[in-house]
């Protein structure tokens, strides 16, 4: 069963179990409102949904069932191996105050094991987790006893390990505590257990029979994870109690690649359909073997590729950075691997994406030469910053790092004893783009050429932990902006604030009627001092053409015109003219705000809000500064008095 195959059928069977299906939301959570504020990206299926696991009802009902796109980022230095990935996706299927953990466990044995309608997988080889009670919480027998009478059903009798967390026999399931089978988002607010299924990859008609520590087990591959349902029941109170919630909730999720695996009898994504004929691209075009290196590139593509098409672009900070490095990073190994013309590649490997996902994801279609234009445009830049390994400057840093690095001691217990300063290498990482690989790379060649040897591990290791630890606060101030992207860009909800974030919308539109509809909005930060608007458009703004956008914006505001809000579906949306970067957003009815009468708007935006009721609450707006923020975007920041 392809991968393809099996995300259909899973939304098909929970459709026809009264979930409504519902589009992925985008990859940056600045497209819907969340209360995560400090996310980059959408890490797991359940994030768009936490406002109405939260309590908000939600356009499609309360049952619902999607595939979700995600991205994350911490183990980017581990992908290449054969687990790691960097894009995933996520099927999920939820209950909001519907159903509970009777239907949710009877349909998810139901769709693994069922071969019409699910994966048709043999149930003999499952094996589940439950929470065993903790903090005055009692075990989940109600789970336990729900799991034994699903496994009736197909004439299996199953125990629960009481020590020792050891599976032999028949026993199936295991109650493990709050570090495994437990959820909350955050340190209050909804919560409750959750209980995980297990696959025996072998079976034991083609491996031993199956017998062991659960977390040996599971460490070794034999058995793993395919799915995770989790039963909000309680909340947390700021105080530490955990109360009955009136109506509780579940939240599924079960992860594509993993499931694909297993469906087809692999031992990693990589081997799976979702990634064949990325490899056989590689394969055509590669000159030298590297295992770690063919995966990093397939895996990057596939980010990146998603990542520009939800609207990032490669820049030194927030999201931009993220795949600023991921482009690089798949270049750089690309070359590893004696490809000739990686722009070729990229161009090629960025097409079959496209067209492996693009029944599941139509807009990949729709941004294909975006998408492809950035990915030339990021590596020109890169081969760029490359040649800066052959500039004087780029030398002398190279040779004070080797001198730096030979004053390093070690004493006698291991430990170092030095004050080396790895500013300007990391100045050089972060300005030009040139990894700390390639950058220790060269280090170790100079010091060959002087028949010095390369730097001792022990060393190296510390030298590393150094950029590191820099590269880490680097990113802790790059999130910082993106606290203040939810609620599209808007930090908080004072009077001041909301001014501003109306005057956005206003400039959006005036920047369109001077500049052109190829005007685009690709971030906003909004704070009670000014507004900030990034938008697409190749080159800086005249002071004319600035001028005659405060002048249309002030205009506005001096007719006095009513802002209104409409609740609709994102093509009723559309087919009205309503413009804004947030359409991709799973969430079945939007708000559009329209400032004026609708038939003769002069700004009509897709937004979570809030917004002034008339334009003369905002003053007067003026422009403070414009600039470049990456090729082909510009930000503007401006005030109102």
């Amino acid at each position: 069963m392809n991968s393809n195959e099996i995300r259909q059928r899973y939304l098909k069977f929970f459709e026809k179990r009264g979930h409504t299906i519902v589009p992925s939301a985008s990859l940056l959570p600045a497209n819907y409102i969340i209360p995560d504020k400090g996310s980059l990206f959408t890490t797991a299926g359940m994030q768009p949904l936490i406002p109405h696991l939260l309590g908000e009802k939600h356009s499609a009902g309360t049952r619902i069932v999607d595939v979700q796109k995600c991205l994350r980022t911490g183990d980017i230095d581990d992908v290449g191996d054969n687990r790691h990935l960097t894009f995933f996706e996520m099927l999920g299927n939820w209950s909001l105050g519907d159903y509970f953990k009777k239907e949710s466990i009877a349909w998810s044995l139901e769709f693994l094991t069922n071969k019409e309608e699910g994966l048709g997988l043999d149930p003999r080889r499952f094996y589940m987790t439950v929470f065993k009670g903790e903090d005055g919480i009692p075990r989940d027998e109600e789970s336990i006893a729900l799991w034994k009478e699903n496994f009736a059903k197909h004439n299996i009798a199953v125990e629960v390990a009481e020590e020792d967390e050891y599976i032999k026999g028949e026993i199936r399931i295991l109650p493990l505590g709050k570090d495994d089978n437990f959820w909350i988002a955050g340190n209050s607010g909804p919560c409750g257990g959750d209980t995980e299924m297990f696959y025996d990859v072998l079976g034991e008609e083609k491996g031993d029979k199956l017998e062991g520590k659960f977390a040996d087990l599971v460490k070794s591959g034999r058995i793993i994870e395919v799915w995770n349902n989790v039963f909000m029941e309680f909340n947390k109170t700021a105080d530490g109690k955990y109360e009955k919630l009136a109506k509780p909730n579940v939240d599924t999720g079960m992860g594509l690649e993993r499931t694909t695996v297993v469906m087809q009898g692999k031992d990693n994504v990589f081997e799976t359909d979702i990634f064949a004929q990325i490899f056989a691209v590689i394969d055509s075009k590669k000159t030298k073997t590297n295992l770690q290196a063919e995966r990093v590139v397939a895996d990057h593509i596939r980010s990146a590729v998603f990542m520009i098409t939800d609207g990032v672009t490669p820049a030194n900070t927030e999201a931009g950075y993220v795949l600023r490095r991921v482009i690089r990073r798949a270049v750089r190994f690309a070359d590893s691997l004696g490809i000739a013309d990686t722009s070729a590649l990229l161009n090629e490997l960025a097409t079959v994406v496209v067209m492996k996902f693009k029944d599941a994801y139509p807009e990949l279609v729709m941004y294909q030469a975006s998408v492809i234009e950035e990915l030339l445009k990021e590596e020109k830049k890169f081969r760029i910053s490359l040649k800066e390994t052959e500039t004087p400057e780029f030398e002398k840093m190279i040779n004070k790092a080797i001198e730096d690095l030979a004053q390093i001691k070690v004493n006698t217990y291991g430990g170092i004893e030095s004050n080396l300063n790895v500013d300007d290498i990391f100045n050089f990482y972060q300005a030009k783009g040139i990894p700390v690989a390639v950058i220790l790379e060269k280090i170790n060649v100079v010091r060959e050429k002087n028949k010095m040897g390369p730097i001792p591990k022990d060393i190296e290791v510390y030298f590393l932990n150094l950029i590191e630890e820099k590269i880490k606060k680097h990113k802790e101030l790059s999130k910082v902006g993106s606290e203040q992207k939810f609620k599209g860009g808007l930090a908080g909800t004072g009077e001041v604030e909301i001014k501003y974030h109306t005057a956005t919308h206003l400039l959006n539109a005036a920047l369109r009627q001077v500049l052109g509809n190829h005007v685009s909005q690709k971030g906003s930060n909004i704070t009670a001092e000014r507004l900030r608007f990034d938008f697409a458009h190749p080159e800086k703004m005249t002071d004319e053409q600035k001028k005659k956008v405060e002048d249309y914006v002030n205009g506005v505001i001096a007719l006095k015109l009513p802002v209104t809000c409409k609740e609709m579906s994102v093509n009723e949306a559309k087919e009205s003219g309503a413009q804004g970067v947030f359409t991709d957003k799973y969430d079945s009815i939007v708000k559009v705000y329209t400032v004026g009468a609708d038939a003769d708007h002069f700004s009509k935006e897709i937004c979570g809000g809030p917004h002034v009721s008339n334009t003369s609450e905002l003053g007067h707006f003026k422009i403070v500064k414009e600039e470049a923020v990456s090729a082909g975007v510009r930000r503007i920041k401006a005030i109102i008095d």
